[in-house]
């Protein structure tokens, strides 16, 4: 049986795992410490430096994800791929500004034992968009995508890389 190849990507992709799943993560490891179960981790001079720069990498976080929550999806269905924006500094910016709102969220704990998730963050965001979307992208757009990639972090928002 012949395979029948996509028109386009899927709207939301494989965002609700990823998404849901830290989200759920990083809710537990709060859970957890508020409940006295991860006291070792709590360091009380650096509450307040972790709460601003939680605040801060929270607040980016949003930013990243709102620059591109609400203008994905007229690319996706134009089969058009979005290099543009806040896609000019990170390929998966609606994950990786949820990675950075829990990343955040967990700063504010002021707990060192939690700042382990946003390792395995990356680690699940890395291995769930090589094994889907970089596949199904390269499928569409081949060479014009395999160059994107080499411009642009998959992970971690940061300013474009010229062009050698």
């Amino acid at each position: 049986m012949k395979k029948k190849k996509r028109e386009h990507l899927p709207i939301y992709g494989v965002g609700p795992i990823y998404g849901v799943s830290i989200i759920l993560i990083t809710v537990l490891g709060i859970v957890l410490s508020l409940n006295g179960m991860l006291n070792l981790g709590k360091v009380s001079f650096l509450k307040i430096p972790f709460v601003i720069l939680g605040i801060v990498i929270a607040l980016f976080g949003f930013w990243v994800w709102y620059s591109a929550a609400f203008r994905i999806d007229k690319y996706i269905t134009r089969n058009k791929l979005c290099t543009d924006g806040i896609y000019a500094w990170v390929r998966n910016p609606c994950y990786s500004g949820i990675m950075l709102l829990c990343t955040g969220t967990l700063f504010m704990t002021n707990n060192l034992i939690l700042l382990i998730l946003p390792l395995i963050y990356w680690i699940f965001m890395t291995i769930l968009m090589k094994n889907t979307e970089e596949k199904w992208l390269y499928e569409l757009y081949g060479e014009e995508y395999k160059e994107y990639c080499r411009r642009v972090n998959r992970c971690i928002p940061f300013p474009r890389r010229r062009n050698k």
